[in-house]
């Protein structure tokens, strides 16, 4: 069974998502868009008292729901101190990979909503300058942002509206090919996330129901660990959106959705899993089952937090995770249209 997804839909949602910065706990600037889309398909968002979007879909059965579940929120930092020189030292949101970042354009966000560029750097930051300057770990204690402003005081940050707290993101640097590879930050799991959208567009055009009540939530604490520890009660099946990994231990491809069985914390659902592989045969899925280690997602997180459902994760792989990641527009056709097969039950 041949579900046709649009690739130029998937592409475009995917970019507008990734430009809307969001990381842990920055939710002001990406529900906005989470609401634009769902009305471009006729729905209405709601929210918990964690600013998680949620789109409900009728089913032709109602007596059970399912949730499906992609996270918004993204690797960023916090503003840890202001140095006496005017350098801004952070704190990590979720599980950053300094070296990656380094040279990186950032921005800070103050409360009042002013944001303000800067050099992410490390502060032995030149090899003519430091004789440690490529020994030198980098982490928390060693990077530092350098603001785009004339300020050499600490009293001249501050000046600028800026305080300990204050959010901190990164420039993304999207970029599609003419293959069809996406390179960009944060596709960990905003990929995930227009994939979802893409299988609501092809519901919704099709003018076709679930067959069981289905919940959309798109959560903004995965990175540290809690967004879908809260899942409403009448949710019995969760199933995750998040990136696949790619290395010598998967058998995952940027072109494939993967089916993942078990993670860091839990294996899956057997029964749920043992479904969705099936559902991936049907649907003409180019598809691949794995086992990841260093991994988690928010189905794992509402297992641990004691939520009683059935637990899956599926998605796209992606190389270079939590760094500047790159997938295939192929591995967000094959989700959504797995996703469209699951939401069926075909």
């Amino acid at each position: 069974m041949e579900y046709i997804i649009d690739n130029q839909f998937l592409r475009d949602c995917l970019e507008e998502l990734i430009n809307a910065p969001s990381p842990v706990s920055y939710y002001e600037e990406v529900n906005p868009v989470v609401e634009k889309y769902a009305a471009m398909f006729g729905y209405q968002v709601t929210y918990d008292r964690k600013h998680t979007p949620y789109i409900t879909m009728e089913g032709e059965d109602n007596s059970k729901t399912v949730l499906i579940g992609g996270h918004l929120d993204t690797l960023g930092m916090m503003v840890r101190r202001i140095d006496d020189d005017g350098s801004i030292r952070i704190r990590n949101l979720g599980g950053l990979s300094y070296t990656s970042l380094e040279g990186e354009t950032v921005w800070v966000v103050t409360r009042d909503g002013r944001k303000y560029s800067g050099l992410f750097a490390c502060q032995s930051h030149s090899t003519h300058v430091f004789e440690d300057a490529r020994s030198l770990e980098r982490d928390e204690n060693t990077m530092l942002i350098r603001l785009d402003e004339e300020v050499s005081t600490k009293a001249e940050v501050e000046a600028l509206g800026i305080q300990h707290g204050d959010i901190i993101y990164v420039e993304p640097r999207f970029q599609y090919t003419e293959k069809g590879f996406i390179k960009s930050r944060f596709l960990d799991d905003k990929a995930a996330v227009a994939s979802i959208f893409g299988m609501l567009k092809y519901m919704t055009e099709q003018k076709l129901k679930p067959k069981y009540r289905t919940l959309l939530a798109f959560p903004h604490y995965e990175e540290i660990g809690h967004g879908g520890a809260y899942l409403p009660p009448e949710v019995e099946e969760f199933v995750a959106v998040d990136i696949g990994l790619i290395g010598p231990d998967y058998n995952g491809n940027e072109h494939a959705v993967s089916i993942c069985c078990k993670d860091f914390h839990s294996p899956y659902d057997r029964g749920l899993t043992t479904r969705i592989i099936n559902q991936a045969k049907k649907a003409g899925c180019d598809y691949a089952v794995d086992i990841f280690y260093r991994y988690g997602t928010d189905a794992s997180a509402a297992l641990k937090a004691g939520n009683n459902v059935y637990a899956a994760a599926i998605g796209m792989a992606c190389y270079c995770s939590h760094g500047m990641e790159r997938t295939h527009i192929d591995g967000l056709n094959n989700t959504a249209k797995l996703l469209v097969a699951y939401v069926l039950d075909i």
